[in-house]
């Protein structure tokens, strides 16, 4: 008899990235030709969002993009990845966000990031999904978005019991907001995951290093979180909870794009702990995504699936 999919639900930003290659970055008044233009979705969530589908995840994802072109592209090609969009909700007055980056001949490049419709989500964009939260056995939330729409998702999760998956970025619109003063109800996630130099802020602590990274892991325990696993790029990641502290090591691969790897991370994590219990042997897995998505160029067509990723396991 076939096992029912896990449901996750994500809650993320969604982005369009436009990328240019030119011989030079313009300067100031400058007019450049460029020779190459790729357009792609991108952004927490729908990256994360089809890595849990390419798991084979029932996946929902809340989110926001404009009433013009590229939103309508954001839905058609979530969708064609069998992510339900249901909770993709329109701002007709806002631009779907979007990532600018001018690439040299050289590699170098320059970025400009707009929000745009995802500053606008709301907590009653989270009350309206709230069934399907309800439903699901893990939440994953990205940081970076508007602050009551993040605490609103994690309440409705805890509310009825449901696994949360945290990755505390900078909320949009606090410039000047310090790492440390993150909500209380952030730690009340099942499972923190930030990066080393996010958690080191976090948790104010003076050093980013490996060897200081199960105290700071530690200190995140301590102010509430379930779990904390903070993820140290080639290194691995560190793993603490109440009873132990671990360190997974990452799986060796040869690099051609970083991009994706932390969302290819947390969409498998979500996977893996919504179908098992066992947060060690999800980050195990989750690595080996995060590692398989940094083998090919772009975002989502670098993601792997459940197939690649237990392949590599085995190796």
């Amino acid at each position: 008899m076939a096992t029912q999919a896990p449901k996750i639900v994500v809650v993320g930003g969604t982005y369009v990235d436009m990328a240019v290659k030119c011989q030079h970055i313009p300067f100031a008044g400058q007019s450049v030709t460029g020779s190459e233009l790729s357009c792609t979705v991108t952004g927490p969530g729908p990256l994360e969002a089809v890595q849990a589908a390419l798991c084979d995840c029932q996946v929902h994802l809340i989110s926001k993009v404009g009433g013009d072109c590229f939103g309508e592209m954001v839905k058609k090609i979530l969708a064609d990845c069998k992510v339900n969009t249901d909770f993709v909700r329109v701002a007709e007055a806002r631009s779907t966000g979007v990532t600018v980056t001018i690439v040299n001949f050289k590699g170098e490049n320059g970025t400009i990031t707009h929000c745009g419709a995802n500053s606008a989500l709301t907590p009653q964009d989270i009350v309206a999904a709230e069934q399907v939260i309800r439903d699901a056995d893990v939440c994953l939330i990205h940081g970076h978005l508007p602050p009551d729409a993040i605490i609103e998702a994690i309440r409705t999760a805890k509310l009825y019991a449901k696994k949360v998956i945290l990755n505390p970025a900078r909320p949009i619109g606090q410039a000047g907001h310090q790492p440390q003063d993150l909500p209380m109800d952030y730690f009340s996630a099942d499972v923190l995951i930030p990066n080393l130099y996010e958690a080191a802020e976090i948790a104010d602590h003076a050093d980013a290093h490996l060897r200081a990274a199960k105290l700071i892991g530690s200190e995140l325990v301590t102010r509430g979180a379930g779990c904390a696993v903070i993820t140290i790029g080639r290194k691995g990641c560190i793993v603490v909870d109440r009873d132990i502290a671990d360190h997974i090591p990452a799986f060796e691969v040869e690099l051609v794009d970083q991009t994706g790897r932390g969302d290819a991370f947390a969409g498998a994590l979500a996977a893996h702990y919504a179908a098992k219990d066992n947060i060690r042997e999800a980050v195990k897995f989750a690595s080996a995504a995060g590692a398989l998505a940094c083998t090919k160029f772009g975002t989502i067509d670098a993601l792997p699936t459940k197939e690649e990723i237990i392949e590599l396991m085995q190796k």
